[in-house]
C-alpha cells in the first residue's frame, strides 16, 4: 500500500474550495467566492513588496507631501501606483457589509502566516479591501495558489486541468483555536483525529471531554460529511466545534498529500492505522475507531512555545510601503482606530459559533 493516494491534477482541484463549498455550504462557515480575477490581480499579488492599492482604503488620510512633491511623487512610475482595482473594491465592500467582517483565502491557502499585519485583537478580520490585499500580499502560504506549477506540483498526469484564480470572503468570527481539529480519511476509513493547535489546552485532555469531541467528530463525519463526498475516497478534513462541543463547522478540505501537514500523526502512522483497520473483522465496527491525538503536556516536543506564530514571515512594520501618499505615521492610526473598532464589535461576532 503506497503511503499517499494517485495525486493527480483533476484529485488535487477536488479541494479547492468552489469545488467543495456549494455542497458543504450550510455546514460551514458563510462565505462568497469571487471570480474570476484579473490577470492584473495575479500581477499584483506577484509583485514585489507590501503595499495596497489606489482606493482601496476605506479611511481617508490627508497626505504629508506638499502639493510639489506629490506631484512629484506621482509622476514615479513605481509598483505602488499602477495598481487599482475598482470593481473587486466593490465586490469586497458589499460582502463586508453583509457579513460586518471578513477573513480572505484563495483556492487552497489561507493568509494566516499574515495575522500579524492586522490588530492581535482581531487575527486576519477584514473591514476593507485593503485588509483584504494586505493579508494576502503578506502571506507566504497563499503564493502556492498563484501558479499552476505549485498547485499541481508532484502530480502524476500530463494532461492539463484548467486552473482559475479564486478569492474567497469568509464571514469573520473570533475563534477559539482549541476547538479546531484536523482529521484524516484514508480509502473511507476516519484513521485519525488532530488537535489542530499546537498549544497545551488542559481540557482537551479530560476524559470526559476527550470522549466527547470524538463521538462528535465521528457523528458529523458519518451523517454530515461521508454522505455527500463523492471526489474521492482519501481526503483531509479541519473542523470548528462549537462551544459546547456537540456540533462542528467544517472549515476546509485538504487532499491526502504531502503538502498538507499531518500535524500530531505521521503519514507513516496513519499508513499503519489503516493497516490495523483492514485486518479487523470489519463486521464489528465499534473496533475501527480512530486516534485522537492532542497536546498532553506543556512539554510536549510538538508544543508550541511562547514565540509567535508563523514569525519567519514578520518583517518590520517600518517596511510597509502603502499607496496614496500613505506614511508609516498615516498607517499606524489606521491601524490604532481598527484596533479600537474591533474591541467594541468583537462580542457581535461570535453568533452562532
Amino acid at each position: 500500500m503506497e503511503l499517499f493516494p494517485p495525486q493527480s491534477q483533476s484529485y488535487i482541484l477536488a479541494f479547492q474550495f468552489s469545488s467543495w463549498y456549494p455542497v458543504f455550504h450550510s455546514n460551514s462557515i458563510k462565505s462568497t467566492i469571487i471570480r474570476p480575477l484579473s490577470q492584473d490581480f495575479l500581477n499584483y499579488l506577484n509583485a514585489d513588496q507590501v503595499f495596497v492599492p489606489k482606493g482601496s482604503e476605506d479611511v481617508s488620510v490627508e497626505s504629508s507631501l506638499s502639493d510639489d512633491e506629490d506631484e512629484d511623487e506621482g509622476s514615479a512610475d513605481s509598483d505602488e501606483n499602477i495598481y487599482e482595482f475598482l470593481e473587486l473594491d466593490e465586490k469586497i465592500r458589499a460582502v463586508v457589509k453583509e457579513y460586518g467582517a471578513v477573513f480572505p483565502k484563495l483556492n487552497f491557502s489561507s493568509p494566516k502566516d499574515a495575522s500579524w499585519i492586522l490588530p492581535a485583537s482581531s487575527p486576519l478580520k477584514c473591514t476593507s479591501p485593503a485588509d483584504v490585499y494586505l493579508l494576502l500580499k503578506s502571506s507566504d502560504f497563499v503564493s502556492h495558489d498563484l501558479s499552476r506549477s505549485t498547485v499541481f506540483d508532484g502530480c502524476e498526469e500530463v494532461a492539463s486541468e484548467s486552473y482559475e484564480l479564486e478569492l474567497v470572503l469568509r464571514k469573520w468570527y473570533s475563534v477559539d483555536r482549541s476547538r479546531e481539529l484536523r482529521c484524516f480519511v484514508r480509502d473511507n476509513a476516519l484513521l485519525g483525529i488532530s488537535q489542530r493547535d499546537t498549544n497545551y489546552y488542559d481540557f482537551l485532555n479530560d476524559p470526559n471531554t476527550h470522549s466527547k469531541v470524538m463521538n462528535t467528530t465521528m457523528e458529523f463525519w458519518k451523517t454530515k460529511i461521508q454522505p455527500k463526498w463523492k471526489a474521492e475516497t482519501s481526503y483531509v478534513f479541519d473542523l470548528l466545534l462549537t462551544r459546547d462541543l456537540s456540533r462542528a463547522h467544517i472549515i476546509d478540505f485538504n487532499p491526502y498529500a504531502p503538502r498538507t501537514d499531518p500535524l500530531l500523526f505521521s503519514y507513516e502512522e496513519l499508513k499503519d492505522i489503516l493497516s490495523a483497520h483492514r485486518s479487523t473483522d470489519a463486521s464489528n465496527d465499534s473496533t475501527l475507531l480512530p486516534q485522537f491525538r492532542v497536546i498532553d503536556s506543556p512539554l510536549h516536543p510538538a508544543a508550541s512555545c511562547k514565540a509567535p506564530a508563523n514569525q519567519h514571515n514578520m518583517v518590520p512594520f517600518e517596511a510597509l510601503s502603502l499607496s496614496n501618499g500613505r506614511d508609516i505615521e498615516d498607517f499606524k492610526e489606521i491601524w490604532e482606530k481598527s484596533i479600537k473598532e474591533s474591541l467594541q464589535e468583537e462580542q457581535n461576532d461570535n453568533e452562532g459559533l
